[in-house]
């Protein structure tokens, strides 16, 4: 919105600054930051008042997660917010990208809250029916995923770019669509099963989303395209303004969310994230890079989907619990060991990810 400003620029004055993504992508990350670390108390203080006894508790989770009864839900919503608020104020707003991503990141978010509301208002763990859920996440992912490949220029329309091999393209041609709906959500419901001990998923969600930011810059730039021969997609880089401001909002969430959690995201939060990051994969034609830089997130969706099958067919049990994270609590690994360590191993993930676009 902000943008605009530049209109009052003549060269080399303080307005000329708007012109620059990464001078917008500083400011929106402030601003995100600085707007969580505002409202945060607030909306935690509302939403205690309105939940009254917060998220319900599993009961065939780890007993240690009985101490964190009462805590409220529906942190997502400051995330949410610092992000829309921020992303509205300093993306070009007539970025087709921007507005894929906000959008998906958004529909989420509603399908979250709407599971969240259902928990607190029924006392239950259930929530929303999982088909339901899943119904409406594959119609949005489909939409976003047609919208994106509608701008991609014609050379990449339909086609799966590989990292490392230059120039590398698999033709999916309509299959496409339904690749991408995986990509979108799988990856929102992957963040929802991480989102399971304080810090957990904020922390790599934001380390993914700086990683795919700086991707996007590359790969929206030209000359830098060229340099490090990955496919130029025009207009991508601006998605670096909404990776800043939902680095920011992360941040500030995660001041809250720090153990011992004074707030949960919920799945208001964890569902619109895990949504954004696909959706800015699919944009930016690093679908498969998404899976190395959150490679995390594969491995907790991996292990669930692992101990389900398993468990069918033998009736018994690979991981003490799934997801992974609840295996190593049941082996006597304190919360925020496990918390620190899936950190590590997600920063190390996006180095390698960061590194596909120099290895080719």
């Amino acid at each position: 919105m902000l943008y605009w400003l530049t209109e009052f620029s003549h060269g080399g004055d303080f307005f000329n600054l708007f012109r620059y993504i990464t001078f917008r992508a500083g400011a929106a990350f402030a601003t995100a930051l600085i707007f969580g670390f505002i409202f945060g108390q607030p909306l935690i203080n509302l939403l205690r008042r309105k939940q009254g006894k917060g998220q319900p508790i599993r009961d065939d989770g780890p007993q240690s997660h009985f101490v964190k009864a009462g805590t409220p839900t529906m942190g997502g919503l400051l995330i949410l917010s610092a992000l829309l608020v921020s992303t509205l104020a300093w993306a070009r707003l007539d970025n087709p990208y921007i507005w894929i991503v906000l959008l998906v990141t958004l529909a989420f978010g509603l399908i979250g809250f709407a599971d969240d509301y259902a928990k607190v208002t029924k006392q239950n763990s259930k929530g929303v029916s999982s088909r339901i859920r899943f119904g409406l996440g594959l119609l949005i992912a489909a939409m976003a995923t047609y919208a994106a490949a509608r701008f991609h220029p014609d050379a990449l329309t339909g086609q799966l770019a590989l990292p490392v091999f230059k120039n590398a393209l698999i033709s999916l041609g309509y299959f496409y669509v339904p690749f991408g709906m995986i990509v979108i959500v799988g990856s929102a419901n992957a963040v929802n099963l991480t989102d399971g001990l304080d810090g957990l998923a904020i922390m790599p969600v934001m380390i993914a989303g700086a990683t795919l930011g700086v991707i996007s810059y590359v790969v929206g730039n030209f000359n830098m395209a060229e340099y490090l021969g990955v496919h130029f997609v025009p207009g991508t880089g601006e998605l670096l303004i909404f990776a800043s401001a939902l680095f920011g909002a992360g941040l500030g969430f995660l001041w809250y969310n720090a153990p011992p959690a004074a707030v949960f995201m919920g799945d208001t939060g964890s569902l619109a994230l895990g949504g954004a990051l696909g959706a800015i994969a699919v944009c930016i034609k690093h679908e498969i890079v998404l899976a190395i830089v959150g490679g995390l997130f594969v491995v907790e969706a991996m292990s669930v989907i692992i101990q389900v099958l398993y468990y069918k067919r033998t009736q018994k049990r690979i991981f003490l619990m799934a997801p992974i994270h609840h295996h190593f609590e049941k082996r006597g690994w304190a919360e925020p060991q496990i918390v620190i360590r899936f950190w590590i191993i997600s920063l190390i993930l996006a180095m390698v990810g960061l590194a596909t676009l120099k290895v080719r």
